[in-house]
């Protein structure tokens, strides 16, 4: 019989109700993959990002992407947490490993292609990002390894690689105490990082390392903020794996007072409503990087309307290559990096954007190779699927909906 766990009032596990076999979910992928496309469109150097950074509000790609990792990350884990915690915990650090190396992959083009590039033909673009790098390279490559030094748009693995070696410890401790203390403990730490936990943390990293990195290049991304978007993830994502747990659909006025807040939100962001509701003048209040307040408010009624609207969703996304780009978010992740330095080193002086061919050319190649880049890396999967079980026939997929919490 199929050892099963039950989750108490108090979110604690225990032998009664378990957990289904760990699936991937085809539509998590789907949303994956259409937000690898909106975060790729929106750091190319093209006319096209003014249009799609955050035309929906204060939300961007990156929190839907992070958050759906984290989700996915703890359906897929979380019976494996309860059942052999140290399993888990190997594998999961060993996938922090994977990404570490792709990261220091990365690394290592930017600080010699795209730096000897940028310093030889003057592109100021590159200078900018990686001008910590031209002025001090060994401390640059030292806090680099220790992911304390990390250039823009190279600051996403990081974060993470962090997220990923906490996660195993926070499911252990879910299984055995429920998620009440993990989610308080992760909002008081997000509430800390509003009143400066990260200047205060690096200012000890600095002194502890004696590396002199600037504040502003240890990456964009406030991790003792941003983890609560992981948090809030793991803690969906392990809800959504109880066996027998049907949906829970909130009140209908709930989902009515989200779209309320969201489309004021998205009227702060177009300047709807004069000059003192706009992002501007609510400043702090709005920030992408420290998860401002007023953001969080904004991702929670964003969440609320896209559950409520997860079938219609369904019908739009669940299809390829949203789902093919899912799949090979990793690696898909990287080649848009890639894609987006090449992109930099096509500028040229003070010109920040490509226009006509130039623009065109870029986008195009881009999906192009994002889309081989996915073929290639679930190619390679099947391959192995196939060798290691010749018997092994591949199914079609059923059609299913877009139910993040089991249903």
């Amino acid at each position: 019989m199929k050892e099963s766990l039950r989750v108490d009032r108090n979110g604690r596990l225990n032998s009664a109700l378990g957990f289904g076999r760990a699936e991937r979910r085809p539509e998590i992928d789907a949303l994956r993959g259409v937000f690898l496309i909106w975060m790729t469109l929106t750091h190319l150097p093209t006319h096209l990002s003014d249009f799609v950074n955050e035309p929906l509000g204060f939300v961007s790609s990156a929190e839907g992407f992070v958050f759906l990792s984290a989700l996915l990350v703890a359906r897929l884990n979380i019976r494996q947490a309860a059942e052999a915690g140290a399993a888990l915990r190997t594998k999961l650090w060993k996938r922090a490993l994977r990404i570490y190396s792709y990261h220091l992959i990365l690394l290592a083009a930017a600080f010699t292609m795209a730096a000897a590039f940028a310093v030889t033909a003057h592109r100021l673009a590159l200078i900018n990002l990686l001008n910590f790098y031209l002025a001090h390279p060994i401390p640059a490559i030292v806090g680099s390894l220790l992911l304390i030094y990390c250039p823009p748009l190279l600051d996403i693995l990081p974060m993470y690689v962090i997220f990923l070696l906490i996660t195993p410890i926070l499911l252990d401790i879910a299984t055995h105490r429920g998620w009440k203390g993990i989610l308080l403990t992760s909002g008081s730490v997000w509430l800390l990082a509003q009143f400066g936990l990260r200047t205060w943390v690096h200012d000890v990293v600095v002194h502890v390392t004696t590396l002199q990195i600037p504040l502003q290049d240890t990456g964009s991304f406030n991790l003792f903020a941003w983890q609560m978007v992981w948090v809030a993830g793991l803690c969906i994502g392990a809800t959504s794996a109880q066996e027998g747990r049907s949906s829970r659909r909130l009140p209908r006025f709930v989902y009515q007072v989200s779209a309320l807040i969201c489309i004021s939100f998205i009227g702060v962001r177009h300047n709807w409503f004069g000059n003192h509701l706009t992002q501007q003048a609510l400043g702090p209040q709005l920030d992408k990087w420290q998860l401002g307040p007023l953001r969080v408010v904004n991702l929670i009624a964003f969440g609320c309307v896209i559950y409520s609207s997860r079938k219609l969703l369904t019908r739009l996304f669940l299809i390829e290559p949203f789902i093919m780009l899912g799949k090979a978010s990793l690696q898909v992740f990287c080649a848009h990096l890639a894609f987006v330095f090449v992109g930099l080193a096509l500028l040229y002086g003070t010109v920040s954007e490509l226009h006509g061919f130039h623009a065109v050319g870029l986008v195009a190649l881009t999906f192009v190779g994002l889309i081989l880049v996915a073929l290639r890396k679930i190619r390679r999967e099947r391959q192995e699927q196939t060798s290691g079980n010749p018997g092994l026939k591949i199914k079609q997929r059923p059609s299913i909906h877009l139910g993040l919490t089991g249903d």
